[in-house]
């Protein structure tokens, strides 16, 4: 399991952005220059974790509990096949293209040391990307949030635990994975579609994402 590609933003103006000033980050390029790795802070003032990369819209997107997102070439091999168009790495916006990691089988809380521990970052799962405007518009695909949403693999989204640098290459191991049900894509179920499963996801505990959370407690208490 390793990082196939290290993915940082080259910002554009885009109409479908939902950024005050119409700018995405959406569009990422590979680096093959080590990248530093922290915690940006919460949303609304914290971005990206990895340095260097942007977050267009910082009230919707990035901060803590977005600070890393991770997909799996496997999954853009795919779509590849099904779009019949070539997509690089870094082309669904994710900082980290994985190879040999089922992203969307890993569950909230599980925890990926990058590299070599003490220099790589520590990171945990604890939510999952819900499809919007930019990323259709960004694709230019007939129907394509529905055709995303579908699938069920939207890609993870990782919480920086312990700062460090990362690089394509480096190793990912799984040093934690908790005892629950609550896979990314489950998590992504519950939320787009199949309400019934939220309260199921409050096994998650802690690493669950805040919003995640407050919508099952709402579902439970209705």
């Amino acid at each position: 399991m390793q990082l196939l590609s290290v993915n940082l933003a080259k910002p554009h103006r885009s109409e479908y952005s939902d950024a005050a000033d119409n700018r995405t980050g959406i569009d990422k390029q590979p680096t093959s220059d080590p990248v530093a790795v922290s915690a940006p802070g919460p949303r609304g003032t914290g971005g990206s974790a990895l340095a260097g990369d942007t977050i267009g819209n910082k009230r919707h997107h990035g901060g803590d509990e977005q600070a890393v997102y991770a997909y799996a070439r496997e999954e853009l091999d795919h779509w590849e096949r099904e779009l019949g168009r070539t997509l690089p790495n870094g082309f669904f916006g994710e900082n980290l293209t994985t190879e040999g990691i089922d992203v969307d089988a890993a569950l909230i809380g599980e925890r990926w040391q990058i590299g070599v521990p003490g220099a790589g970052p520590l990171l945990e799962v604890c939510s999952m990307r819900i499809p919007c405007r930019t990323f259709a518009g960004w694709m230019a695909e007939e129907r394509w949030l529905h055709r995303f949403t579908a699938r069920r693999r939207p890609g993870a989204y990782l919480r920086v635990l312990d700062p460090g640098r990362l690089r394509a290459g480096d190793a990912v191991t799984v040093v934690h994975r908790p005892d629950h049900e609550v896979t990314v894509s489950f998590l992504f179920r519950s939320l787009t579609g199949e309400p019934e499963l939220l309260p199921r996801i409050l096994a998650a505990g802690e690493p669950l994402d805040h919003e995640a959370r407050d919508k099952a407690l709402r579902r439970i208490r209705a």
